[in-house]
């Protein structure tokens, strides 16, 4: 039987992962409940590929939206941090990602994919899973895609964004719109 990680609390993790800055440093979804912050954790299949680096750099480039909304964005694939950190000093032009705003962390022993229920074990990648989880820690909201599809950060913002109004939003909501009232 497949566990439920919706409403529920989020699986902890403590990663090594890259800055923005190109430093290392760990990534925990502990210190991000500390903060009082919202996590955006996703994870994404590997470094070098061709989907992926037009999500990593489309979250990037709107990462202050995010940031606005108290929101902290990680990256997650089962590559290492020098793996990450060569792909950030690779420009986007020569198939790097270049200079991103958020933290990739490295899942090398596969734990957390495992633990968020993304992993594919015979390939030894996840695939492109999403977890929105609340300063309180609850995982919120979660979707896997395909590895061949790459996600929309719009949609990611919104959902955010509903979750932040407390309310029942209704099919099709978007922020400014009324929630239910019931």
């Amino acid at each position: 039987m497949v566990e439920r990680l919706v409403s529920a609390k989020a699986p902890l993790f403590e990663l090594d992962c890259v800055n923005p800055d190109g430093s290392f440093a760990k990534a925990s979804l502990e210190e991000n409940v500390k903060a009082g912050k919202w996590t955006i954790f996703f994870f994404y299949p590997m470094d070098f590929t061709f989907v992926c680096p037009t999500e990593i750099t489309a979250f990037s480039d709107r990462y202050a939206e995010f940031a606005d909304l108290n929101a902290d964005i990680i990256g997650c694939s089962c590559d290492t941090i020098y793996t990450h950190q060569a792909w950030m000093k690779t420009s986007r032009r020569e198939g790097g990602i270049g200079k991103i705003n958020f933290r990739l962390a490295a899942d090398h022993t596969h734990e957390a994919a495992e633990k968020y229920g993304v992993l594919i074990e015979d390939e030894g990648v996840a695939l492109r899973g999403l977890f929105i989880i609340s300063p309180e820690g609850d995982l919120r909201y979660s979707v896997v895609n395909d590895n061949n599809i790459g996600r929309d950060v719009d949609e990611t913002l919104r959902v955010l964004q509903a979750l932040q109004t407390g309310g029942l939003c209704p099919a099709n909501w978007h922020p400014g719109d009324e929630t239910l009232h019931v």
